[in-house]
């Protein structure tokens, strides 16, 4: 038989009851590797008389181009993702009046913290104060409420800040969990060509790297990488081939 292309990987947390299936979303690759170790007994010649395989190592990697804050949240930090996301407003325009020579940035309502002003004609940044700004400098208030020097008065300022959305979106926090905190999930991959597919059903797994990299002018692709486990049963993974025996 063949097989052809990337295919669908499903993880289900089995350290929680009735977990949800989570689809790792548009998955670019995926990697089952099974590394054996290997005792060789010699004698006097040059070659062994005796080979004996010892304990094997499962692992796996996902690549994906669908960043998922479930996947994310469930399968490797083991939390909940709650509604509601931290935004940013990167060169937020804004030009200073005249006193009290004050802009209020338009997320004032949900206004989190300050990412830093640039001179709009001359892109360099001011400086950042806790008051009485002089030119070239700013202060700004826990409401999003900055504050120029006089002289700066119909200067075009860029600003940048974050802010939170609550009804959109999601997010968590991570926080420093004790040792021995270990998500875990079973997986399937799935892939079919021609009306052949393959499944392959890994019985218990835990993620123990996340990638996010981010790349000029291409997607970000997050990487999941795995080790498997077995089971209560004492099952490691399960290959099934739609093929004739």
């Amino acid at each position: 038989m063949y097989s052809f292309g990337s295919g669908v990987l499903i993880g289900t947390r089995t350290d929680i009851a009735n977990a949800t299936p989570i689809n790792f979303g548009l998955v670019q690759e995926v990697t089952i590797d099974e590394s054996a170790n290997i005792k060789e007994l010699y004698g006097q010649f040059q070659r062994p008389v005796a080979i004996a395989r010892g304990t094997i190592k499962t692992t796996g990697k996902a690549k994906v181009a669908r960043i998922s804050g479930i996947a994310f949240a469930s399968l490797y930090y083991g939390v909940v993702p709650q509604a509601g996301q931290l935004a940013t407003a990167f060169g937020e325009a804004g030009v200073v009046p005249a006193s009290p020579f004050q802009v209020t940035v338009v997320n004032t309502a949900t206004y989190v913290a300050d990412l830093g002003v640039l001179n709009a004609a001359t892109g360099l940044p001011l400086t950042k104060v806790a008051a009485a700004p002089a030119t070239g400098q700013y202060s700004v208030s826990a409401a999003g409420v900055y504050t120029f020097a006089a002289a700066d008065t119909t200067k075009a300022m860029l600003i940048s800040y974050t802010y939170t959305i609550p009804t959109t979106g999601q997010k968590f926090t991570v926080s420093n969990q004790l040792l021995g905190t270990t998500p875990t999930f079973s997986c399937v991959l799935y892939t079919t060509f021609q009306q052949q597919a393959i499944t392959v059903s890994i019985a218990n797994a835990t993620s123990n790297k996340l990638s996010f990299g981010t790349k000029l002018e291409d997607f970000v692709m997050p990487e999941f990488d795995f080790s498997c486990f077995a089971d209560a049963a004492n099952n490691i993974m399960t290959w099934s081939f739609a093929e004739a025996s």
